[in-house]
């Protein structure tokens, strides 16, 4: 019974992180809709553009200097964690060098891909690259190891406040009438740096717990770095996969096309919110549990998951031209039938990143590389056929089909390697049954607990 009352406890656990961080992301999606409207009205389809391409930079470089440190932190702190503390030290002593060489690359080589822009813009890019990498950096660490602890309060509120501190600054200048493309990043860059700062206060006793002992304990971080350049094939993969089309556009369309983009690709990741709050908890959750319970659990997320955002995406992308219209400004209207492919993009996306989980939480992430490179090769030929000739509907669907292709890859692959039939990935009748029961969780617990504590006193009798 005890057994049965500690499982329980374990599912509603997990739900209620899930509905906690879908909760948040939904929060982030309307806050960064709320910012996406005001710097949109403020500075037009071409401002939007250039404060689009000069925010891009920090996220991609950062995406793709991470090494794979922040999911091997994760995936390392299940079995090991007593270790946290010196897992965090060693990151930021490896990622700190990482940042500089970053930041010189950047500093040469943004000039060069932001050719069509004009030189204000290329200064401003320039500079907020090199100051933020960094710092993005080091919130990956610091939310990778509350990810690991399952401190999902802490993950959820630091990524909330970020967005919500860049919002209050514009709508301050806006109301002044001193917003500009310049002081937009100067706000941008002010609330990462209160985050960041938050961050390392919430998480000070990690952080701070064994640096006196960094250099003795070096010999138990080798299984982090270990784990971290496994996994870091598929995250350099996938930055390129998420960040290539804005790359892609950066170099063979205009700043208007840029922020015409920015915005419907934007609003179309707001049907991303549960699939998202999946992945991240989904993954500290199975790491280290054997192979058939990691299936189960990665797979009813991946079905439910599924079948909702497909009953909520049909009406959304119906009227989701008047709102692009209404909020954003007839301009934007253009690029509508861009949005209605991000949108059905967004849905396949996120459950092909659901089921990456799986490879990852049973050590085969090598899997999700090679799913990665072949979905990338795929996606950027694409790219370069279709963006000439269709322009920015082109690059959605490029994208979209790319997306087809990582889902039937992975579920191929967890045919092969694990014997997990692709039907049963695709259908269980079972989650019905669980969905019934997760809403009736907490009578479930209440009874649950009632008889253990007659089994317990029965016993004593």
């Amino acid at each position: 019974m005890n057994m049965a009352v500690a499982k329980n406890r374990r599912d509603y656990s997990m739900i209620q992180n899930i509905l906690m961080t879908s909760f948040a992301n939904i929060l982030i999606m309307g806050v960064t809709t709320l910012t996406s409207i005001v710097t949109a009205r403020m500075f037009g389809a071409t401002g939007k553009g250039e404060l689009a391409a000069v925010l891009f930079w920090p996220a991609f470089i950062s995406g793709l200097a991470a090494l794979g440190l922040p999911t091997s932190l994760i995936y390392n702190v299940k079995k090991h964690r007593d270790q946290l503390p010196t897992y965090i030290s060693m990151s930021f002593a490896v990622q700190l060098p990482i940042s500089l060489i970053a930041g010189i690359i950047s500093w040469f080589g943004i000039p060069l891909w932001l050719s069509g822009y004009s030189e204000s813009v290329v200064t401003i890019a320039r500079w907020y690259t090199v100051s933020m990498v960094p710092i993005l950096l080091l919130m990956g660490v610091l939310a990778a190891s509350a990810q690991g602890t399952e401190k999902f309060h802490i993950y959820n509120l630091s990524r909330l406040l970020a967005p919500l501190f860049n919002l209050f600054g514009l709508v301050a200048l806006w109301a002044t009438g001193l917003l500009t493309v310049e002081k937009a990043i100067m706000i941008s860059f002010a609330a990462n740096i209160l985050v960041l700062l938050g961050y390392m206060f919430m998480m000070r006793q990690q952080i701070f717990g064994s640096i006196n002992q960094l250099v003795a304990q070096f010999k138990t971080c080798i299984h982090l770095f270990s784990y971290g350049i496994r996994v870091y094939g598929v995250e350099l993969l996938g930055t390129l996969y998420n960040q290539f089309d804005k790359i892609i556009i950066l170099a063979l369309l205009t700043p208007m096309d840029f922020g015409l983009y920015s915005v419907v690709y934007a609003l179309s990741r707001m049907f991303n919110v549960v699939q998202m709050a999946i992945t991240n908890v989904i993954f500290p959750k199975v790491a280290g549990m054997e192979q058939g319970k990691v299936l189960t659990l990665v797979g009813r997320a991946f079905r439910i998951s599924m079948v909702l955002m497909t009953i909520i995406i049909i009406p959304s992308m119906l009227i989701g031209r008047f709102f692009i219209g209404l909020l954003f400004g007839p301009e934007f209207l253009q690029a509508s039938s861009t949005f209605y492919l991000l949108s059905l993009e967004c849905i396949v996306g996120g459950g092909s990143w659901i089921l990456a989980s799986a490879f990852n939480a049973l050590g085969r992430p090598g899997v999700i590389v090679l799913r990665q490179v072949i979905a990338l090769g795929v996606t950027i030929t694409l790219f370069f056929v279709l963006t000439p000739l269709f322009g920015l509907f082109g690059i959605g669907l490029a994208l979209l089909l790319g997306s087809f292709v990582r889902i039937l890859m992975s579920l191929i692959s967890i045919s092969v390697i694990f014997k997990m039939p692709i039907r049963k990935m695709l259908y269980d009748r079972a989650d019905i049954s669980f969905l019934k029961d997760r809403l009736r969780e907490k009578n479930i617990l209440k009874g649950a607990g009632k008889d253990a504590k007659l089994a317990k006193d029965s016993s004593h009798g």
